[in-house]
Order: structure tokens, then sequence, then C-alpha cells
């Protein structure tokens, strides 16, 4: 009963339900109950810690505990022409100028849905693969909390790409990753299929992982204290610090109103937990003086032919210096080209800015994820830490050519901001996403079949009438691959033909197809896709239960189902 009983009091400690003084014998008594390693063990002294100061007032400088002020930075001046990011509040997107209220400034950078396409016009569809997570546990804490999340933070291809699927594992490192295709009928609309793309990256034991240079970045300022913030980043990265190989370095940076290294390189793994528990929140957020710091320092203690990364750990909230998001994407840009990869955790709610957290890791050709609880760090950092870390493939592009004599319209289910122009993917200079060792990717195309009907209305003129012109080859649609290997400039390519039978064998979804498109549902329905008819959250449930829900998190994703009906139904009520 133990880590049931940590899992829950740390999640209360976090939603701030329960007063400190209760908290600290149930943490003191997990920890001395907890086997050595334990993920319990590691994160109870910070989140008991984190308690006791956000009870006590300490916590405030911006610094180590029993060190020096770190200085403080002067007000940012103006700056003529900086562009300003819109901002969300509730599912509301707020315009620069109009004023936010200061217990909702959370900023996302959201898409529309994207559109439907005529194969007779633009018969190619070309994106960036996505292994990000963040959007699904971000969506998982405002469910949570009690209400529904803005339709722009929600990004389908992450809640897909959340959950692993029975992939088949790849058979040569050459091409690092297996293509697997199938198609189902749709269960929100009977005229379309659903046409499934999975990748999977080849796995590498932790034992034979390349050595490691980390930069442990961490954002000390005052915005992160709260029980959701610094704690939990410090949490975080000792569980991170738990898994390190003997060859592995971590070094410190932490900023404030200013940067500062408050640890230099090291594999003790006691020093870096130490350093990490003597962090305080306190002043302003000069987060860009902060990056450049951690590229620095990773610079000075790169490892050729190994890992060389900074893990960014905040809130997003910069307010000194440089905060503007694409002035900080040409800084990470210019630091990637130098073997420099950047991870980006997140953490916190209120002014949660994670349209700035998710572009500059993409641009880092690093990844992106939230951290909204000890369980979610322990899964990112962790679980799958081979996957954060070693970057199996690079720059990974898809694109499918659709047959028109076998393929009316279609459409691609998220990837709404890593789609592509046509001609890119040929462009080796044109970046695109990473793939880790293990990493899943999973795409969900809904098409119209040639003679079923389609969302797309007749055309007036004869002349302007879509014609379907397509040779009846057998082939539904041809798949291309690009990627790079790591340290290599020109491009691999991959090619597959997609055959018709899978239209004409299409059966409803069931096993992981059935899982995906629940997930796919869920998301889509979050994000207000009005192509889902009458197909509601109740019926993403029951398609999930044709899956197995045999591990924790997909046991969860039944609730969070439930949750967003329930959520939905009481705003419905509200109007």
């Amino acid at each position: 009963m133990r880590p049931i009983i940590l899992t829950t009091m740390s999640a209360l400690m976090l939603a701030g339900s329960m007063p400190s003084p209760l908290m600290a014998p149930a943490f003191a008594q997990a920890r001395a109950e907890a086997p050595a390693g334990d993920p319990d063990r590691i994160c109870a002294p910070y989140l008991e810690r984190g308690l006791e100061e956000m009870s006590y007032g300490r916590g405030r400088t911006g610094r180590l505990s029993g060190a020096a002020p770190m200085p403080t930075a002067p007000p940012p001046m103006p700056q003529a022409g900086m562009a300003q990011p819109m901002a969300v509040t509730g599912t509301r997107i707020a315009r620069p100028g109009i004023p936010i209220p200061r217990e909702d400034r959370e900023r996302y950078a959201g898409e529309e849905v994207a559109a439907v396409r005529a194969v007779a016009e633009e018969p190619v569809s070309t994106f960036g693969v996505d292994v990000d997570t963040g959007s699904y546990a971000n969506v998982r804490r405002f469910l949570q909390d009690g209400r529904m999340p803005p339709q722009a933070a929600v990004r389908t291809e992450e809640l897909l790409n959340y959950f692993r699927y029975d992939y088949p594992r790849p058979n040569d490192r050459t091409r690092p990753f297996s293509i697997a295709t199938d198609m189902t009928t749709t269960p929100w609309n009977s005229n379309t299929r659903l046409l499934r793309v999975g990748l999977r990256g080849y796995d590498i034991a932790r034992r034979d992982r390349p050595p490691a240079n980390l930069v442990f970045l961490v954002d000390v300022s005052g915005s992160m204290m709260s029980r959701d913030k610094l704690p939990l980043v410090q949490c975080s990265l000792a569980l991170l610090a738990e898994r390190l190989n003997p060859r592995d370095r971590v070094s410190i940076v932490v900023y404030a109103g200013a940067a500062g290294r408050v640890l230099d390189p090291t594999n003790d793994r006691r020093r870096i937990q130490d350093v990490l528990m003597r962090l305080q929140a306190g002043g302003s957020t000069a987060g860009a003086a902060g990056i450049q710091l951690a590229y620095d320092t990773a610079r000075q203690n790169m490892i050729p032919g190994g890992i060389n990364r900074v893990i960014l750990a905040t809130d997003g909230d910069f307010n000194v210096g440089v905060s503007n998001t694409e002035t900080l994407v040409d800084m990470v840009e210019r630091e990637r080209a130098a073997g420099i990869q950047l991870t980006t955790l997140g953490y916190g709610t209120g002014n949660y800015n994670e349209a700035m957290m998710e572009q500059i890791a993409d641009h880092g050709n690093g990844n992106y994820a939230y951290i909204d609880s000890p369980r979610e760090a322990q899964k990112v950092l962790d679980e799958e830490l081979s996957s954060t870390l070693f970057t199996i493939a690079q720059d990974v592009k898809i694109q499918v050519e659709f047959n028109p004599a076998y393929v009316a319209e279609y459409r691609l289910i998220g990837y709404e901001n890593r789609a592509l122009r046509e001609e890119d993917f040929d462009n080796d200079a044109v970046d695109a996403g990473d793939i880790g060792a293990g990493h899943q990717v999973t795409a969900l195309y809904e098409i119209v079949p040639a003679g079923s009907r389609g969302w797309l209305p007749q055309r007036r003129y004869e002349g302007n009438r879509r014609q379907a012109a397509g040779e009846q080859d057998g082939e539904m649609a041809h798949l291309r691959l690009r990627y790079k290997l790591p340290g290599e400039s020109e491009s691999r390519l991959i090619e597959q033909p997609v055959h018709v039978r899978l239209v004409r064998r299409a059966a409803a979804p069931t096993g992981d197809t059935a899982f995906a498109a629940a997930v796919a549902a869920y998301g889509q329905l979050l994000r207000g896709d009005t192509n889902l008819g009458r197909f509601t959250f109740a019926d993403a449930r029951a398609l999930a239960g044709r899956a197995r829900l045999d591990d924790f998190w997909r046991r969860e994703f039944i609730g969070l189902t439930e949750a967003a009906e329930r959520h939905l139904r009481e705003e419905r009520a509200e109007r």
C-alpha cells in the first residue's frame, strides 16, 4: 500500500487540498519504508520541504539556501516591433493588448483544425513527425482541476503519441524504425475510413547508451514558488540523476533575476541531489540569460559522439531580458547546429507559457513534456529516459500521396503545427522532428474512398468539378519517409506502397487501432472538431474499451473521458 499512499498524498499536496502539518508524517513514513532507488523515496524529501517552505514563507531568495543572493537584472526596456504572443484564458483566445487576469495568464499557440483536402487538387500530404507528449499531461491537468482545457492547448498528435502501441520492432539500425499501416471503418462516419501509419524506433539498453553531458537548467524565479513547480522540478531531476550511467556528467544552472552555475559537471548523485534540495525560489525571470549560460556550459563540456543536452525546467514565464519566443527560437536554432539539443519540461498553472516551451524544444532538436505529478516525472525521466536522451533519427518527415482512382478526399488528424510544404520533403535544409530510442509515432488519416459521399460539396460548373484521373494500379497511396542518421547531413529515403485491399478489407476497429481512434476522437472533441458529427466522449470511452486496458495510463484515459463529459455537461448547463 505504501506507493499508493504516497502517490495519493503527493497529488493532494500538489493540488493544495491538504495542510502541510498533516502531510509531513506521511512523507516521512513513506520515505522510511521505501527501498533505495524507489521513486517515492527520491521525491518525498523535495515535496515535503516544498510544503514547509510554502507554509512558512521560506524560499524567497531565488538562490541556493545559505548562498549569497544572485544579482538581479534591471527590468527590460520595451523593444519596438517585438511580436506579442497570443494568450489563452479559459477557452477563449485573448488578443495582445487585452488585459489578462493575473490568476490565468497561460499562453498557447493553437492552430485551426486541419481542413479537408480533395485528392484531385491536393494529392500530397507532408508533415514532420512529433514525439512530444506535453499536451496530453497538460489537458489532464485541466480536467483534473475541474474545467475543460482551452482548445488551443490540445494537440491531438501529442495525445496519440502519449501511448504505446504494438508496432513491430525494427530489424536493422541503418533503418532505425519500422513502418506499419492498417485501416478500419471510421467510428464517427460510415462513409469514411481511418488509415493508421505507425513508426517505432529501435530500443537501446541503458548500459549501451552513449555517455551524456547534461545541463539541468532550473527556473528559481518567484513564479516557481508554488507546490506544483519548484518542488516538483527538484523531484523530477532527482529521479533523472538516479538513472545516470557511470560515464554521464551533470551540471546545474539556475536563473532568476540573473543566471548562475551552481554545480560543475559531476557524476556524484548525492552532490546533484544535494544541490537540487537547496534550491529556493524568488525574484524575476531572466530565462534567456539562463538558456545562454546553459548552452555555454554544455559546449565547454562537450562529449564527442555522446549525448549533449540542456534540460530546461520552468513554467516559461520569462520577464527579464529576451522574452520573445521568436528570438528564443533563433537562439536555440543556432545552438543545435553545434550538436547540443534542448529538452523542455513544463510545470505549474496560472502563468504557464506552453507556446514558448513547445516551440523552443521543437527548434532545439529536442522534445517537450509537461510534468503535473511525480508519476508523470517517473514516466518521462525514468521509464522513457533513453527516448528522451538518445536520438536515433533526425529530421524525420512523412509524405503520403493519395491515388485519386481510389481516394476522393482526406484529412490528417492533428499535426497542424508540423505541416510542411510538398517541396520541403526533399529539402534536407528544412528542419523536422527527431525520433529517440524506443519512440513511437502514430498518424491517422480519415479518407473518403472514391465513389463514397465526402465532406466537400459538388461544384456548380463542370470545368471546376474534381475528376478522378488516377490509374487503377492497386495502390491506394504511396508512403515516403525521409530521415537522417545522427551525424549525417544527407537524408535517407524509405518508400512503401499502401495497397487498396486495405480499403476493401476495412472492418470496425479493435485492439490498438480502436484505442488510437478513441484517443484521436477525444482530442478532436476537445478541439471542437465539427467533422465528428454526433460522436461523444461516451462513444470514445466505449471505443477504447475494445482494446486492452492493461496499464495505468490507458485506464486513466477512461477516467479522463468521463471527466471531459462531465465538465462539458456542466458548462452547457451554465450557459
